[in-house]
């Protein structure tokens, strides 16, 4: 695995107090050649209450159908349902007869109302006993609104990250326009999974489809960058929706597992207090720690963040590292769109339109790369569906916020 570290500013002036931000660049591993892959648990929780009568059901029963031709006989693979009961379609274990469990799938109906707690928890318990050496992970498809059983987003949120600890990820798609995506996404959150807006069975399905093709190729999981900083420095700020625990001497940023390949983006900022000799100086230690698959090694890649103290003239004559500046307001950027998500799921739809304004005012005084030009584009799309279906606009800017905040890169 590699990491590049970046800063936006590596001079400081001499008795100056300044923000220095780190762009941090992380790239998993390709798969081995020439081992084999290892087994995968995936675990899924439908919703069949009534509003998913119909196509919507059709749609996801077709995917999960497709899911198990995709997985081996080795991979374990399970399957709950949810309205007013659960019920556990596929016990989660080797699919070792496709044929009966795709039948078993096929024979899923509709039912009554959301009991979207009851059949995570019992999810999660599948996923707990079914987990291989490279943990498992779970799938969560709902488009209503969960109305009986725990609906508070924090409770449900902490029992995926409860499930997390014991190496089950969790992620969520959300189908249709009426379901919570504020419950839904801090689900994902809390099991460090991915949150997606699907608006019909056939996109639901192309979700699950990209969501395993990851599953299948991941070659690292429980990554984290552990950052401590010199004792000098102020605060750290961490750009992203990410879990962040204190630690002795610094804290640690939980990456979740990455996939074959794959590029994440990182910034932190770090508010240096005025330096009273010149020359270099150490502004933090940074640690990459991550479990490789399929071997299950650990490795840690260390680095240290520099800065040079200089002359106040010198330091006024510098310029910025632009690709950081650009990454940073990314970010804000994408902070806008769920601070946005947030006000429309409240009823706030000027605050809503606020965000969206603000955000878009900082994107057009910036230089114009492409990426920050599509962000624009995303802005103003956003801005409209504020002003005709709040529901909608809620929706995209959730996913927004998950793919490019939580899961920067992927």
């Amino acid at each position: 695995m590699h990491l590049n570290a970046h800063l936006d500013i590596d001079l400081v002036a001499l008795e100056s107090e300044d923000e220095v931000t780190a762009l941090f660049e992380l790239v998993a591993p390709p798969m081995p050649a020439a081992e084999p892959r290892a087994a995968a648990t995936v675990q899924v929780v439908l919703d069949r209450s009534g509003s998913m009568r119909g196509d919507r059901l059709d749609a996801a029963l077709g995917a999960l159908s497709a899911l198990v031709d995709r997985l081996s006989p080795a991979d374990a693979f399970g399957l709950v349902t949810f309205d007013t009961e659960v019920e556990v379609v596929v016990p989660a274990g080797p699919l070792t007869d496709k044929a009966a469990v795709k039948q078993a799938i096929a024979g899923v109906v509709s039912g009554g109302m959301t009991n979207l707690s009851a059949g995570l928890m019992r999810g999660l318990q599948e996923a707990r006993r079914a987990a291989g050496p490279g943990g498992a992970t779970l799938l969560l498809l709902s488009d209503g609104r969960a109305n009986e059983g725990i609906v508070d987003p924090d409770r449900l949120a902490g029992l995926a990250a409860g499930a997390h600890r014991e190496r089950v990820t969790t992620s969520t798609i959300g189908i249709g326009l009426d379901y919570d995506e504020l419950l839904l996404a801090a689900v994902a959150g809390g099991g460090q999974g991915g949150h997606a807006f699907a608006p019909d069975g056939d996109a639901a399905g192309a979700v699950v489809a990209g969501e395993v093709g990851g599953l299948l190729s991941k070659t690292v999981q429980a990554a984290s960058l552990v950052v401590r900083p010199e004792a000098s420095v102020e605060s750290v700020t961490v750009w992203h929706d990410l879990p962040t625990n204190p630690i002795s001497e610094g804290l640690m940023i939980e990456l979740g597992d990455l996939w074959a390949g794959e590029a994440r983006k990182l910034v932190l900022s770090f508010a240096v207090p005025a330096k009273v000799a010149l020359g270099l100086a150490c502004i933090a230690t940074v640690e990459l720690r991550y479990v490789a698959v399929p071997e299950l090694t650990e490795h840690t890649i260390s680095t240290e963040l520099h800065v040079n103290v200089v002359p106040g003239d010198q330091a006024a004559g510098r310029i910025p590292d632009p690709v950081v500046r650009e990454e940073l307001l990314f970010q804000k950027t994408q902070e806008a769109k769920r601070r946005a998500a947030d006000a429309m799921s409240h009823g706030d739809l000027d605050g809503a339109r606020a965000f969206l304004d603000t955000a878009g005012a900082a994107l057009a005084a910036a230089p114009q790369s492409a990426e920050l030009a599509e962000e624009s584009q995303i802005l103003a799309s956003l801005r409209v569906d504020a002003d005709h279906d709040a529901r909608l606009a809620a929706k995209r800017a959730r996913m927004e916020h998950s793919r490019k905040n939580r899961k920067r890169g992927r």
